[in-house]
């Protein structure tokens, strides 16, 4: 009960940062240092990655006519800007897949760590701040998904790569190269949230490989676990991804930046007093 309990407040906490560009993982280093789930190291790994199929999901659910190009009701030409959709993330995925299986065991070992994580959340925070100033009076590009181009998504798709870096945000990192480029902010967010959906539907299906590569077994009670996880990520980033679309038709992301910066001075500060004290 205890850690169904748990597992019910990692899949808030993923619903949530899952979408607003605030770091997924900074959040979660944060949460598991008061609440450890009591599993193998290996499971819990691969739940960190896992539970983002329900956060993945809401996006299929809430856009799911948008992103049916076999929709009845679209017309001939609305299936073929929807195909040509699919084209764009296709191709926008590529660089961070990429990257992704060559590097990914060197990144995980290298910078999976609360520092990094902190700097990153800073970092990215000023940036969020800058572009945005940056932007003020400036009038977006490009205000439809049909007119991003194929260097544009190509750009985007590299933004991507950074978040491989633990604090950096997914989300964060392409809705910054999306505003870069002249993007809306409206369709910036739209293709971060269609981009995650191969992406983390890769990410995961490679860590389940990984696992039971690697002679991981799963119990019925670690089944539950993760389709309770995935379910409560669900539910929270539906609330989340609407909230996030209606907050930007009359916001910028500056607040997420404050949010960012305030955040990574606290995780700093913490592990760095427990690292003291430890010493």
């Amino acid at each position: 009960m205890l850690e169904a309990l748990k597992v019910i407040i990692l899949g808030i906490v993923e619903g949530i940062t899952e979408w607003l560009p605030i770091s997924s993982t900074g959040h979660l280093i944060l949460v598991e240092e008061f609440i450890k789930l009591e599993q193998s190291e290996a499971f819990i790994e691969m739940f960190n990655v896992v539970i983002q199929l329900g956060a993945i999901l809401a996006v299929v659910v809430i856009y799911f006519h948008k992103l049916n190009p076999f929709s009845p009701k679209k017309t001939q030409k609305q299936k073929m800007l929807t195909i040509q959709l699919w084209v764009k993330v296709a191709i926008a995925a590529v660089p961070a897949a990429v990257i992704g299986l060559l590097f990914d065991d060197m990144i995980e070992a290298k910078f999976m760590n609360a520092y990094v994580v902190a700097a990153t959340l800073i970092i990215y925070g000023i940036l969020f701040i800058v572009v945005e100033e940056s932007h003020k009076n400036k009038q977006p590009a490009v205000t439809k998904l049909s007119k991003l181009t194929i260097p544009m998504v190509l750009i985007i798709g590299a933004f991507q790569v950074l978040a491989l870096i633990p604090g950096t945000s997914r989300s964060g990192a392409t809705i910054i190269g999306a505003l870069l480029i002249g993007t809306a902010r409206g369709v910036a967010a739209e293709f971060t949230f269609f981009l995650g959906i191969p992406v983390m539907f890769g990410a995961s299906f490679l860590k389940i490989l990984k696992f039971f590569k690697e002679g991981g077994g799963i119990m019925g009670s670690e089944v539950f676990l993760l389709l309770l996880g995935c379910g409560i990520s669900f539910g929270v980033s539906v609330f989340a991804i609407k909230f996030l679309m209606q907050y930007i038709k009359n916001h910028d992301f500056k607040v997420f930046g404050y949010y960012r910066i305030a955040l990574g001075v606290i995780v700093l500060a913490y592990f760095g007093i427990a690292g003291l004290l430890a010493a």
